[in-house]
């Protein structure tokens, strides 16, 4: 059964950077969409990055130049998440997210069916 374990989140100010990691356990298979998530308080979750089994990846518009995505198909599977030029609206809990397919769908919370446990980004100004 597939398990995704996040880490990497922490504390940082404003203008600072962090890297978020994301390893999948049990799944061994080719055909994966894996995809980052985030959610503040109060608020809903939203998409903030995709990367399909081909290597193409999306991004949410309020983080494109500031953060990067990638993954590593080696076993364990492994997506991470650079997030550069951080600005306190980031601040939220980040959840990894996988679903079954080889293209990834829009990245609505509802189109992605494994998630992990999330990790916490708080950007300070």
């Amino acid at each position: 059964q597939m398990r995704l374990v996040e880490s990497g989140g922490g504390s940082v100010q404003a203008g600072g950077s962090l890297r978020l990691t994301c390893e999948v356990y049990g799944y061994t298979g080719l055909s994966v969409c894996m995809g980052w998530f985030r959610q503040s308080p109060g608020k809903e979750r939203e998409g903030v990055a995709t990367a399909d089994s081909y290597g193409r990846k999306t991004y949410a518009d309020f983080v494109k130049g500031r953060f990067t995505i990638s993954r590593d198909d080696s076993n364990p599977y492994t997506l991470e998440l650079q997030l550069d030029s951080l600005k306190p609206e980031d601040t939220a809990m980040y959840y990894c997210a996988a679903v079954l397919r080889r293209l990834c769908p829009p990245p609505r919370v509802s189109d992605f069916d494994r998630w992990g446990q999330g990790t916490q980004v708080t950007v300070s100004s």
